[in-house]
């Protein structure tokens, strides 16, 4: 169906899709129709106004060639004489057959001789151009010249069917005829267009009829072979001429075009270098205005609009920024101020538990709840604290850490923890070493197995990983996925936390990484949760400071968090790997807790 669809789809021009393209191609587009309609009407005026000239040539050839033909055979037509090449035998049969009239015997005969007779009357006639043709046609038998020919053509069968086709227009008679050739007869002879093969080409033909009514044709034409060669030198001529013209408007037009639209380049320009700064974080400093503002052009509105735009978004990031500084200054300030009173109260909490004297249940129990409650919201505090102090930019300690090492103390922590899973460690043969923060890598670390142990249920299988390479797929795309960062085909050492639990629900995941975001029940395992939802926006937060990248894929049986961060290449020697609880060391490749 979707194919049936696509194949009935219409055809598009192919059209540039940038403004600059557009205009261009629809100026060279318009200035070609110009440039097509101005050559077509020049053509045709050209050849109309020479084939009016080919036409009235042509009516003056027949008229001289018709006059001449007559002048002769009046002269020719004296009995005393007969026509020239004519006997008196013949002349005498001649008279014999046509009756007692003499003078009618010896035009026809004269109408009647051989080819030789035709280029003998026309050769004194003046006025007829070379190349012009001339037939005489009487009975079928025709007789033909070219002006300029000592011969007369042998016409071949199908020029003889063409001459015979052509309907011959009456002339008025022609009474006394001078010898010089005053046309007597109908000045504007309809013309027509016949290929001649004897000729070898295509002549303006017109064909009179003998107002004797003897059944004589004249036919006298003119070649349209210049006429054809001047319309052909006109149409060259047209076709150089507008195709320098086009090429010329094209390039012109381009620099035009591009000077035109520097204004709209330089505002191009200028939200680019504003798309590429980070604007959802920290105080940023917009580029200056476009300074195409004049108000009387487009550009110049757009330029103005563009400018306030520019200064509205920087009133309101610095209003932004100066808000968030306010607000972690005050979490900082908060959280550090906070920290002595709640050590106060655990301190207090924990000596009354330990002496209760004659304290009564209730009291006791009320004391435990406070330590416990104290001891919560202190690890609220101390996050909010880290949280602050990393939206501040505080420098963390850059030392190299060995992965494989923190990945096992995390596990080891965290099967003691949650001994109801199925812990298992994936690591290389040499160490993996990066340049970071020990005791805060641990700590994101630990929030991910912390995370993966409190939201699966028991006997779930969490599976650490550490390697140079990404697994196929990972960390995958679509909506069942989430990354800060791309990451990049070499990321140096990939950290990844897998489980197969029920996975994240779909509509969590686009802000899971946001602070106080906390897990659906559905995931949730433990009824009375401990979560502050600060521990995935500490690990965002922390591998931001790393200059790593953390993303997360999710769906129903697997949720696999992954980390990379650059590897550190210089040389360092690593600490000895901890053995596990039975005092041997564990293997390299997979380890089962």
């Amino acid at each position: 169906m979707a194919r049936a669809v696509a194949r009935r789809r219409p055809w598009r021009l192919p059209v540039p899709r940038t403004l600059r393209g557009r205009l261009i191609a629809g100026l060279v587009a318009l200035l070609a129709i110009g440039c097509a309609s101005v050559g077509l009407v020049t053509y045709f005026a050209v050849q109309s106004t020479l084939s009016d000239e080919v036409n009235s040539e042509l009516q003056t050839a027949t008229g001289l060639a018709y006059t001449c033909w007559e002048s002769q055979l009046k002269q020719q037509g004296d009995p005393d004489q007969g026509p020239p090449g004519q006997t008196a035998d013949s002349r005498q049969d001649s008279s014999d057959k046509q009756g007692a009239n003499p003078s009618t015997s010896s035009v026809i005969t004269s109408k009647a001789s051989g080819p030789g007779s035709l280029p003998v009357v026309l050769k004194g006639c003046q006025g007829l151009g070379e190349e012009t043709f001339v037939a005489v046609g009487w009975h079928g038998k025709w007789s033909a010249t070219v002006i300029g020919d000592s011969s007369s053509y042998t016409l071949s069968a199908t020029d003889e069917k063409t001459l015979n086709g052509l309907e011959p227009q009456p002339v008025a008679p022609r009474g006394n005829v001078a010898p010089q050739g005053n046309w007597s007869g109908t000045q504007n002879i309809p013309n027509c267009t016949r290929y001649l093969s004897s000729a070898q080409g295509t002549f303006l033909l017109t064909a009179i009829s003998d107002p004797d009514g003897d059944g004589s044709v004249y036919v006298t034409g003119l070649p349209l072979s210049d006429l054809h060669d001047q319309l052909r030198r006109v149409a060259l001529a047209e076709a150089i001429v507008f195709g320098l013209v086009l090429l010329i408007a094209g390039g012109g037009g381009t620099l035009w075009v591009r000077f035109s639209l520097r204004p709209l380049r330089r505002v191009a320009a200028t939200a680019s270098q504003v798309a590429e700064l980070p604007l959802e974080s920290g105080e940023v400093e917009l580029p200056k205005g476009v300074p195409d503002t004049d108000p009387a052009t487009e550009t110049g509105q757009l330029g103005l609009a563009f400018n306030r735009m520019l200064g509205h978004v920087q009133i309101a990031l610095k209003r932004r920024a100066a808000s968030e500084t306010r607000l972690r200054r005050f979490a900082a300030d908060a959280s550090h101020e906070l920290r002595t009173p709640l050590a106060a109260i655990r301190g207090y909490s924990e000596l009354a538990l330990r002496h209760p004297g004659n304290s009564p249940e209730p009291v006791t129990h009320a004391l435990g709840r406070v330590l416990s409650e104290a001891t919560r919201m202190s690890v609220l505090v101390d996050d909010l604290l880290l949280l602050a102090r990393l939206d501040a930019g505080r420098p963390l300690s850059m030392e190299p850490v060995d992965m494989s090492r923190l990945a096992i103390d995390a596990t080891s922590d965290a099967r003691v923890a949650r001994r109801g899973h199925r812990w298992v460690l994936e690591l290389p043969d040499d160490p993996m070493l990066v340049r970071g923060d020990e005791h805060r890598l641990y700590q994101v670390l630990a929030n991910l197995l912390s995370n993966a142990g409190r939201h699966t249920p028991d006997g779930t299988t969490v599976t650490v990983r550490v390697s140079d390479t990404l697994q196929a797929g990972e960390p995958g795309t679509g909506p069942e996925s989430v990354s800060h960062g791309t990451l990049q085909a070499e990321p140096g050492v990939v950290l990844t936390v897998t489980d197969d639990g029920p996975g994240i629900p779909a509509g969590l995941l686009p802000e899971l990484f946001e602070r106080f975001t906390r897990a659906d029940t559905s995931r949730s395992h433990a009824v009375n949760a401990s979560s502050t939802g600060l521990g995935l926006a500490i690990v965002d937060a922390v591998i931001a400071a790393h200059h790593g990248i953390v993303a997360v894929t999710s769906r129903p049986g697997m949720t696999r968090f992954t980390i990379a961060l650059a590897r550190f290449t210089e040389p360092a020697t690593p600490e000895p790997r901890r053995s596990d609880q039975t005092g041997q060391r564990r293997p390299s490749h997979a380890r089962n807790s």
